[in-house]
């Protein structure tokens, strides 16, 4: 056996079958490349789902987590720290929001905004107790709690694990007259992603999120934005609501707040909601940790500093260009906004996975999501000349004869 089938093997005989993950291990990654154990090389083009933006072990992030390392890394929130002020004024000066609530994981940021919509109905709003209601779309995902998969729409992600958590109602997702019409008067906020990337990469309708904004105003609900993946430059702007020209009042931030280093998530929001939070309602012994805080300000300022926002503008619409003019047969439709792209299969040519591991087999590393559609999604580091290396590969697969029969 390889190296690589004696780790694969000693991980599905004593870890959980929660995943399924290519038959590769990394061992080593810089940038957009990663090695694995054998020694060969792969270009990342999933980027821990958006969470390694600024690419793979950034010299300036490692650089602030070392220094960090050397003088204090977990105080818990018992005491102040250092580092969690400067965290909470970064955000709040790149957000135009009021204040910060840090958490760890993106699922955790995610209930903390949910946890902080219904406080705020309840004591601001004047919602009846335990009847707050709050709007999500279909083919949502915002994590893996139990509350979150309650309000999914994937069976998979709600079977076996009821009793589900109720006060959640499903609208179609980039519908803004569906949204409004499910409004009742104990509805509380609304709970969206900009773009769907897990539901495979789904772009709402032009205008929906002014929409929202709109409405939200109108009947007095919270706007509630799960920028945990589209956020901190990847589709071309610092989040993607800006796109819109509108501002949430909740926005949720997670992955690449961490730079690839260590877990770090974020609520950001208005006065009036954040302003719910009393000592002892909500927190995390790890949330706001001064080794955290430190790594997410460096990654924060790389995405500043490198403008890498910019460059996931300019680079994503050159992949997107180049992907339409493969002309691929197999390939139903491409979308996206600057470095999410999803590439839809057509049915007839099969299923994206054997797409996937195919590209693996070129030394492409990417992922399938929904059957149909394989997710693009690179470090916004990328250079054009690395961008052009993949995508050479990946015209021989999507444009490869050979691949159909082994899909069909």
């Amino acid at each position: 056996m390889t190296r690589s089938e004696t780790l694969i093997a000693q991980t599905e005989k004593y870890g959980a079958h929660n995943y399924k993950p290519l038959p590769v291990v990394i061992a080593e990654a810089e940038g957009c490349w990663v090695t694995d154990v054998d020694g060969k090389r792969y270009m990342d083009m999933l980027s821990a789902y958006s969470a390694l933006n600024q690419g793979h072990r950034h010299p300036r992030i490692i650089a602030a987590m070392q220094q960090q390392l050397e003088r204090v890394t977990l105080t818990s929130r018992a005491f102040y720290n250092d580092q969690l002020g400067n965290l909470c004024e970064d955000l709040v000066q790149l957000t135009g929001l009021d204040r910060v609530l840090p958490m760890n994981s993106g699922a955790e940021g995610v209930e903390t905004a949910l946890k902080a919509a219904r406080k705020w109905g309840y004591e601001v709003k004047g919602v009846a107790p335990n009847q707050a209601e709050i709007i999500v779309f279909s083919g949502n995902f915002h994590g893996r709690t139990i509350s979150i998969v309650s309000f999914s729409t994937e069976e998979q992600n709600r079977a076996g694990f009821g009793p589900l958590t109720p006060g959640f109602h499903v609208v179609p997702f980039g519908d803004a007259a569906a949204f409004e019409a499910a409004i009742t008067p104990n509805t509380v906020g609304v709970l969206f992603e900009p773009i769907q990337g897990e539901g495979g990469v789904i772009m709402p309708p032009k205008g929906f999120l002014r929409d929202l904004r709109e409405i939200c105003t109108k009947h007095r609900v919270l706007m509630i934005a799960d920028e945990i993946q589209v956020g901190l430059g990847r589709t071309g702007k610092m989040f993607c609501y800006q796109h819109e020209d509108v501002k949430p009042d909740m926005l949720i931030l997670g992955k690449a707040l961490g730079g690839g280093l260590y877990p770090v998530s974020a609520v950001v929001g208005i006065e009036e909601v954040m302003a719910v939070f009393r000592p002892g309602d909500h927190g995390s012994t790890f949330g706001g940790n001064p080794l955290a805080c430190a790594v997410a300000c460096e990654s924060l300022r790389v995405l500043e500093d490198e403008k890498l926002a910019e460059r996931a503008a300019e680079m994503g619409a050159y992949f997107c260009e180049r992907l339409v003019a493969m002309n691929s047969p197999h390939v139903q439709e491409v979308r996206g906004m600057g470095l999410l792209i999803g590439v839809q299969i057509k049915k007839s040519a099969g299923l994206a996975k054997p797409y996937c591991y195919a590209m693996m087999g070129e030394g492409v590393l990417a992922k399938d999501t929904h059957e149909q559609v394989i997710r693009f999604a690179p470090p916004l580091v990328i250079t054009k000349e690395e961008l052009d290396w993949a995508l050479e590969r990946i015209e021989r697969v999507l444009c490869g004869e050979a691949l159909v029969k082994q899909a069909a």
